[in-house]
């Protein structure tokens, strides 16, 4: 390197957890930026982009196994200018480029390769690619000299072909009004599960994805219409995730994906969105069911979250790694030897019998197939039924069970742990908001309430731009990248769910004022419906609109449900008339297969109705007044907005109340006790003091 050139490798002083492991890369990478691309241009280089996260198992492979490479690194830094991009700080970039791979190679996946002109066109696609060509698949130092000849003396062809593939990019997946979808769109996406459910649980073969908002669709479902097959699905998968390898039975979570059909094999990452999510399916399963078990699993993921991804401020971490020592899932996994060594010979036997520990092991390595004694903990009976087997009360194995549990966690701690990213992001921090809030409502804990709101405070006070508007990501004393549609939508949800816990006007009001803020940045004036990015974002290809309710729900998916109970619980109509046209503007592409956007299906479910406004005017101290919420909490009734009001209508509560939803001002408590008032689809009942009567008045559809 001569003195004038600059230093290889830009990364070091950038804030991501997945651009800090590349920092020593011999590879000359810049972070996104105008100033890689103004050196694209000035050297006539194509450039090369990389698009991972810190916890992706095959991006650690292809980093160890190319760009620690000097032989690869060489090719790549005299070919191209090199840029990596961490998906889940900048997931405009990869959304698209995505799009773009999936569309040239009908596939996609972590890590994302995409060869482009200087101008960001992309004309080449790939996700992992091996160091030296294997099994079909090109490798690097066999292809980088292949996209340097044709960008020599076929430049017009590679062009060419970019100009096209943007094109066509553009022309793609945007959004079609249709007709405006109702009751039958519910019935098809229920009839498209019901084709791909798996006796095993789940809607797939291998790999299966919890997509949780699957189970909340289906859970709806079964409320509206009595189906009780759409029960079924929902209560087999989560009994099925729950007892599998996805569950971490010792620290709790759940773990990225299951690689094979029976939820044994999990893929070990955990991701902070999986927990919310799943918290909130199990949340609901157990309103509707009843079932103690799944609201001890909801319980047990946020035990999890609060222990090992909760930031000294209230925000949440993003992710835990899959690998340790470099080995995926060495964390996690145990010998039969280990269990006797930790327990005893007795305790052991016990806990090996309950959790399918064999003297070979039961995990193979993924390479050889060969057992090596490793055991994934997993379980082949709910505790009640293998207690039942056992002879024993539920209670008493449950309690040898746990005592068992402490002493395998304590010795796993002292294991070298997966990495944490620890970078907070405002939208997945926007689901758990949602979903520690909604479980202090079902659960009857407030201590949940009180950690959502230290996490809703933190967002609300250090993820602003100096405009006061929402940004992306905080990690290091630094928050910036500015918010996408997922944010605003996400954290809303999360403002609405608390203030449904907490009943503080405060969270109504930002609830309000984001959803206010993202109509103002984000609506398609012409078409209707929210882009991903802001009018003042950065401009790549396109401007697109998510609609696909994928790991994550989408944006669109998720604030359509927040203006349908934004609407309700201010009396706002504006809010509804507006969640209208954005069904519409989705409507064309969501009849296609109405199963591929379930959380766009709960928000149809509660506009299709009866909804119901449930009122509580009491002191949130008297028992009386709790009783009410409680029982709400307990009851499965999804489509409901509720509110709480002080009696005394002078108190700054029953103020600020009046002046976010007017319709409560002449609301006032019966004989000095708690009292409801329940309202079906804008049409009021009698107040009531009786729980049973309120009740009554939120039962069937």
């Amino acid at each position: 390197m001569s003195e004038t050139q600059a230093p290889l490798n830009r990364l070091s002083g950038e804030p991501s957890p997945y651009l800090s492991q590349h920092a020593q890369n011999p590879v000359d990478w810049y972070p996104w930026g105008e100033e890689a691309f103004e050196r694209a241009r000035a050297e006539d280089k194509p450039v090369f982009l990389s698009v991972g996260y810190s916890t992706c198992h095959w991006c650690h492979v292809m980093a160890h196994e190319s760009f620690e490479d000097e032989r690869v690194a060489d090719l790549m830094n005299r070919v191209f200018v090199s840029i990596k991009v961490d998906r889940e700080e900048r997931p405009d970039i990869d959304g698209q480029y995505m799009a773009v791979c999936q569309m040239l190679t009908g596939a996609g996946g972590w890590p994302l390769t995409i060869i482009m002109t200087p101008d960001k066109k992309p004309f080449f696609a790939a996700t992992y690619l091996p160091r030296e060509s294997r099994f079909g698949r090109v490798g690097l130092v066999e292809l980088i000299p292949r996209i340097e000849q044709v960008w020599r003396t076929r430049r017009e062809e590679a062009v060419g072909s970019a100009d096209r593939v943007a094109a066509a990019f553009r022309d793609s997946g945007r959004p079609r009004p249709g007709r405006e979808p109702d009751r039958s769109t519910l019935d098809l996406a229920h009839d498209q599960l019901a084709q791909r459910f798996d006796r095993l649980g789940g809607f797939s073969s291998a790999p299966k994805f919890p997509t949780p908002h699957n189970i909340l669709f289906l859970l709806r479902y079964w409320r509206r219409s009595g189906n009780t097959q759409a029960l079924d699905m929902a209560v087999k998968t989560l009994e099925a995730m729950r007892l599998g390898g996805i569950f971490d039975h010792l620290g709790f979570g759940f773990h990225r994906y299951s690689t094979d059909q029976r939820w044994l094999v999990p893929h070990f990452e955990k991701m902070l969105y999986d927990q919310a999510l799943l918290a909130l399916a199990y949340l609901e399963a157990h309103q509707a069911t009843g079932r103690a078990d799944f609201a001890r699993t909801a319980r047990e993921v946020f035990d999890y979250v609060r222990r090992d991804l909760t930031g000294p401020e209230g925000g949440f971490y993003s992710a835990q790694d899959a690998d340790s020592e470099g080995q995926e899932g060495k964390y996690y996994l145990w010998t039969a030897g280990e269990l006797r060594e930790v327990l005893g010979p007795e305790e052991a036997e016990l806990m090996a019998g309950l959790y399918n520990v064999r003297e070979e092991g039961n995990f193979a390595e993924e390479a050889s197939g060969r057992r090596s004694g490793a055991n994934i903990l997993h379980l082949s009976l709910p505790l009640e039924a293998a207690a039942a087997r056992l002879g024993l009360g539920t209670e008493e194995l449950a309690g040898r069970v746990e005592a068992a549990r402490l002493k395998l966690l304590a010795v796993r701690s002292g294991r070298v742990p997966p990495q944490t990213d620890d970078k907070i992001l405002t939208d997945w921090n926007g689901l758990m908001i949602a979903a520690l809030a909604r479980g202090a409502q079902v659960l009857a804990e407030p201590a949940l309430a009180e950690a959502a709101e230290r996490a809703a405070g933190f967002l609300l006070q250090r993820l602003r731009d100096p405009r006061g508007r929402l940004l992306h990501r905080f990690r290091a004393g630094r928050a910036d990248v500015g918010a996408f549609v997922d944010d605003y939508a996400f954290l809303t949800w999360g403002l609405i769910e608390l203030y449904e816990a907490a009943f503080n006007p405060d969270h109504l009001e930002a609830a309000l004022a984001l959803n206010d803020e993202l109509a103002e940045h984000f609506w398609d004036r012409t078409g209707d419906g929210f882009f991903f990015s802001a009018d003042d974002g950065e401009e790549l290809l396109i401007r697109d609109k998510a609609v696909y309710d994928g790991a994550v729900p989408s944006g669109n998916s998720v604030a359509l449900l927040n203006l349908l109970r934004l609407a309700r619980l201010t009396g706002r109509g504006e809010l509804e008339e507006r969640a209208g046209r954005l069904a519409r503007a989705l409507a064309g592409v969501v009849a296609e297969a109405p199963s591929a956007f379930t959380q766009f299906m709960c928000g149809l479910d509660f506009a299709l109705g009866p909804a119901r406004e449930v009122v509580i005017v009491g002191r949130p101290e008297d028992a009386d007044t709790r009783a009410m919420l409680a029982a709400l909490g307990r009851t499965f009734a999804p489509n409901k907005a509720v509110l709480l009001k002080p009696p005394d209508p002078e108190s700054p509560q029953a103020l600020a109340l009046a002046r976010l939803a007017p319709f409560t001002a002449p609301m006032t408590g019966l004989k000095g006790r708690a009292t409801a008032y329940v309202c079906r689809d804008q049409a009021c009942q009698a107040p009531t003091n009786e729980l049973s009567q309120m009740l009554e008045s939120l039962g069937g559809e």
